[in-house]
C-alpha cells in the first residue's frame, strides 16, 4: 500500500467533469484505489464518492493505493491531478 499528498490545482476542483476524467482513470487499474480529505477516504473508482468530499481549488487529498499496479496507478493519478486535468480538455 502507498499514497501520496496532492494538491488540487485547477479552477473548479475535483467536481463535475474533473471528477469524472479522476475516477476513469482510477478504473484502469486493478489496484483498490481511495481518495481521503479531512479524514474521510472514499473509493476513487465511484463517482459519487469523489464528488462527496467536495474537493475545491487548492485542497490537499490523499491518494491511496493498493494492488498489483499501485505504483502505476498512483503516479498516472498524480500526474493527471498536476497536468489540471489539462490532457482531457
Amino acid at each position: 500500500m502507498i499514497s501520496k499528498e496532492v494538491v488540487v490545482k485547477n479552477q473548479v476542483g475535483l467536481r463535475a467533469r474533473p471528477a469524472t476524467f479522476f475516477i476513469q482513470k482510477a478504473n484502469e487499474f486493478k489496484s483498490s484505489i481511495w481518495i481521503e480529505k479531512d479524514e474521510r477516504k472514499v473509493n476513487a473508482k465511484s463517482l459519487l464518492g469523489v464528488l462527496s468530499l467536495g474537493i475545491a481549488q487548492g485542497t490537499t487529498a490523499t491518494i491511496i493505493v493498493d494492488g498489483v499496479d499501485e505504483e502505476n496507478a498512483l503516479n498516472a493519478l498524480i500526474d493527471l491531478i498536476n497536468s489540471n486535468f489539462a490532457e482531457q480538455q
